[in-house]
C-alpha cells in the first residue's frame, strides 16, 4: 500500500474544495444565468479592463483553450467587447456586462463569504489567507520560471 505524502493530502484537500465550490457557485449563479467560469472571466475584465486575451486567460481560472471559447460565447451575449488593435486583442465588459457584474457580484461575495463564515472562525480565515497566498505566490513563481 502506498502512503500519501502530507502535501499530496493537502492538495487533493484543496482540489477537491475548489471542485465542490465551484459546483455550489454554479448551482446559485443559475438564477443569474452565468455560470461560475463566467463571473470569474467577467469578475477579471472588470477589474483590469481593457485586457488583452492572454493576460486574462494567465489570471482567469479557465484553460487557456476554453478562454477563446468563453469570450466568443461572452460576446455572442452580449456581456463583453473586443476590439483588435493590430495584433491584440482588447476585451473590455459592454453596457451590459457592466449591468451583469453590478447584479451579480454583491450576491456572489455574500454566498462565497457565507461558506467559508459558517465553517471557519475570523483565526483561522486569516490563518487560512496566510497561508494560501505563500502557496499561490510559490507556484506563481514557478510558473514564471
Amino acid at each position: 500500500m502506498r502512503k500519501s505524502t502530507l502535501g499530496s493530502l493537502i492538495w487533493l484537500r484543496i482540489s477537491r474544495f475548489t471542485h465542490q465550490s465551484n459546483l455550489l457557485s454554479n448551482d446559485f449563479l443559475k438564477q443569474f444565468g452565468i455560470t461560475a467560469a463566467q463571473f470569474d472571466v467577467l469578475n477579471q475584465i472588470s477589474t483590469y479592463q481593457p485586457i488583452t486575451q492572454s493576460q486574462l486567460a494567465v489570471k482567469a481560472t479557465v484553460s487557456e483553450g476554453g478562454i477563446s471559447r468563453m469570450l466568443t460565447r461572452l460576446e455572442q451575449e452580449g456581456y463583453i467587447q473586443r476590439k483588435q488593435d493590430w495584433k491584440t486583442k482588447w476585451i473590455t465588459l459592454s453596457s451590459r456586462g457592466e449591468a451583469k457584474m453590478h447584479e451579480v457580484f454583491e450576491h456572489q461575495l455574500a454566498f462565497q463569504t457565507s461558506i467559508v463564515n459558517e465553517c471557519l472562525t475570523e483565526e483561522e480565515q486569516k490563518t487560512l489567507y496566510m497561508l494560501m497566498t505563500k502557496l499561490q505566490k510559490h507556484t506563481e513563481d514557478k510558473i514564471g520560471k
